[in-house]
């Protein structure tokens, strides 16, 4: 039995996400302002038919598949999104699911640490791979369950702040977004993801 953990679409992938995608991923890199698809199911190994049918039903490319033993996570995008959204009903198809057989995202933890630290700055850059970190400025991070929605929280929370993106990671047991920017930005820029976390449906997560 197929799980569905992750299932969110994006409607405009913002150019920060767009470029740390490009930055990471191993697949067909997107470009700014595409539609972009994020399922994570479990357990991992069924990601693989679940890519196959997205992409012999459409025309989306796929810039991310990650199989774990436990978690399996897809990204498709397109210009057209139309597109994005038919390979997102294929997929549900081919899962025997209804995108409320998500689940709903938790936040396990979010922060927001003030005028970082010059040394703290620089041990979060080095294990970064995103922008940098300045002195000064402050950091936002949130934990996400499951762990798919991470970017979600990080486009929405791109287009509401100029903030610069840290790092993501949209895998494993939990999702983890590092935000950094000036002190009311980053207060906006936290606001407007936890929101939008809040207003996904689905089913309530369970834990592990």
């Amino acid at each position: 039995m197929v799980t569905l953990r992750t299932y969110i679409f994006l409607d405009d992938l913002q150019p920060q996400l767009a470029s740390f995608i490009g930055k990471t991923a191993r697949g067909f890199l997107p470009v700014p302002h595409v539609a972009s698809l994020f399922v994570e199911i479990a357990p991992g190994i069924a990601i693989n038919s679940v890519t196959d049918r997205a992409l012999k039903t459409t025309q989306v490319a796929p810039a991310i598949q990650i199989v774990e033993r436990a978690y399996g996570l897809l990204e498709v995008h397109d210009d057209d999104q139309g597109n994005v959204l038919q390979a997102g009903e294929a997929i549900l198809d081919e899962l025997g699911l209804t995108k409320e057989d998500r689940y709903k995202p938790r936040v396990v933890s979010n922060q927001v640490i003030r005028s970082i630290e010059p040394y703290q700055s620089q041990i979060i850059n080095r294990n970064s791979k995103g922008m940098m970190l300045l002195p000064g400025q402050s950091l936002f991070i949130l934990e996400t369950e499951p762990a798919g929605y991470a970017a979600f929280a990080a486009n929405e929370a791109e287009k509401a702040a100029n903030v610069s993106l840290i790092d993501v990671r949209p895998y494993g047991a939990f999702g983890r977004l590092y935000l950094g920017g000036s002190e009311s930005d980053i207060d906006s820029a936290a606001e407007a993801a936890i929101n939008a976390l809040e207003e996904v449906t689905g089913k309530e997560f369970k834990g592990r």
